[in-house]
This record gives C-alpha cells, structure tokens and sequence, in this order.
C-alpha cells in the first residue's frame, strides 16, 4: 500500500507502474483545528464542520473526497508493506504525522511501514515536491525508502499529542530530538512555531515576509507567490493557503489589493517598523495552529532569540 500526499502525485505515480493500493491523503493538518482524539469518527466530524465555517470547504465534499480516502487505511493490516510518500516541508510533515496517528490507533496489526522523504534531486533543479519528478524516478526512490522503527513512530506521537494539544514548548523540544528516519520533522516543526504571533509586532513569519517584500515595491500577487515559494519552500504552502493569508491582511488593513497588484498601506508600515501590532486589527476568536487557539493564546515567536515565549495577557 502507498500513501501519496496530495494528487499532484497520483497520475505521475500510476505512470510509474510501480505495484499496489494507493491512497492519496488529500488533507492540510497543518491549517487549522484538531483535536486530540483516537476517535476517528469525532475527529473528522469536528474538522469538517470547523473547515466548513471557517475555510469553506464543503462538509459532503470532504467526507466524500477525503475521509472516505483515508479510510481505505483501515485494510493496511492486509498488505506486506505501507509506504509513505511525503517531502520534507510542514504541509507534508504534519500530514505524515497523522497518518501514522492514524495508522497506529485503527489498525491493529500493523505490517513493516517505510518512508520516502526527500528535499531535493539531482535532476530537478528547483525541487519542491514529488509532483515535480517524471514517472521513471519513482522505482529508483522506492529502493532508497527508509523502515520506520520503533523510536520514529514513538517520537511522532508524541509530536502529534504535542500538535493536538496545542502545545508550542513541547513541540519546540521535540523539533530538537528528531530521529534519522524523521529527519525532516525538526525543521517543519520551527517552521509551525513561527506561524505564532511574533513577540514584536504580532506578525507571524509569512505575514512578516509578505510584508517585507511589498515594503520594497507593489507586486503582482502571482509574482508575489512565486517568490515566497523560492524563499519559504519549508511550507509547502498553496494557493488556497497563501489567498487566506492574503485576505485576512486585507481584512486588518496592512495590505490592499487593486486588481492583481498587492501594496503595503501606511498602517502596514507601522506594524513593520514595531510601532503596530498585527493582533490589534485582527479576530484571532477562530483561527487555530493545530490544537492551540489563537485567541487569548500566550504564546508568541521571538525572532531575536530564535525559540518560544510566554506573554502575560
């Protein structure tokens, strides 16, 4: 069985000719609410009704789209071997780690389960995903897939708790004792971690970026996006995540839109400079990072020491 994140692999995949089930995981576990459950059942039933307000993705459609796709999961314990396809940045990682959630708590003989992970390739010059690659690459990767041990299913639970639970220190100790096979979830991690408010101006790390790049000169908001795909590939992101960011600034008045060109306002320049903060202008009351609440939430990025702080509200 292969588990492939996203469709941008699937037709590529298949072309492959590479033999088994395939089940494509068609989740963003990384924007928005979880809940920490090992009952899958509630814990879709709260994601769809949370992605369906919030997000507007419809709740008939994700049932149909995605759970039902995750749930060809449940015959994993029929195959020899599970095969995980996932890339290194934090859309990737946090999916990979609740597949593996998912896998240990509804499968109750679990065969061998391998990884294919990687952050580059010799013959894409600008890799940033496997939907990337020509069908003849796929066999090669395969042999060079890595066997999840014990420690690695050990260290991504308790990286999910952690993510669930919404937990911004625990999380930040984990990012630190990543193990060989999960090499790439340290990275993915601070990179989950610097999505919270900074401690300065209330601006996380791609509102920071946005900003800094229309503080220089208008852009295109394609050209715009191209850019922080080149600079912030660790996320992963896209368009459907990159047009929220850029609805919410509008939202808060930093940014404004006239067509396709985007520009910083004179209130953005205010926040850039620290004489704003960004959670002034904004509603946090539904925004989630995984399990943590933005709303009222005490935790904050500090850029200069590169960790984690407590804010007394």
């Amino acid at each position: 069985m292969h588990v492939l994140n996203g469709d941008a692999t699937l037709t590529l995949f298949r072309q492959s000719d590479i033999p088994g089930e395939i089940v494509v995981c068609r989740e963003m576990m990384c924007e928005g609410k979880v809940i920490c459950t090992n009952d899958m059942a509630a814990f879709f039933e709260t994601r769809a009704k949370h992605l369906e307000q919030y997000y507007g993705i419809d709740r008939q459609t994700y049932f149909a789209n995605v759970v039902k796709e995750l749930e060809k999961l449940k015959t994993a314990g029929e195959y020899n071997e599970i095969v995980l396809w996932f890339e290194f940045d934090l859309f990737c990682q946090i999916n990979l780690l609740f597949i593996l959630h998912y896998l240990r708590t509804q499968v109750i003989r679990l065969p061998k389960i391998s990884l294919v992970s990687i952050e580059n390739h010799p013959e894409v010059a600008d890799f940033r995903g496997l939907g990337l690659l020509m069908p003849y690459h796929f066999p090669a990767l395969l042999q060079e897939r890595v066997y999840l041990e014990e420690a690695d299913m050990q260290l991504a639970a308790h990286a999910w708790e952690a993510y669930c639970k919404g937990d911004p220190p625990e999380l930040e100790t984990i990012s630190q004792h990543a193990t060989a096979h999960l090499s790439y979830l340290g990275p993915a991690l601070i990179a989950h971690l610097q999505r919270l408010p900074a401690l300065d101006n209330g601006l996380n790390a791609i509102q920071s970026y946005f900003l800094r790049k229309l503080s220089l000169s208008s852009l295109r908001w394609y050209d715009l996006y191209a850019q922080f795909w080149d600079d912030m590939k660790i996320y992963g992101f896209g368009d459907f995540q990159l047009d929220l960011y850029i609805q919410r600034m509008r939202s808060a008045g930093i940014i404004e839109q006239q067509d396709v060109m985007l520009s910083i306002t004179s209130l953005g320049r205010e926040v850039l400079n620290n004489e704003e903060n960004y959670t002034d202008y904004i509603s946090l009351q539904h925004r989630w990072l995984g399990g943590l609440q933005l709303m009222d939430n005490p935790w904050r990025w500090d850029d200069e020491g590169k960790h984690v702080v407590k804010v007394e509200q």
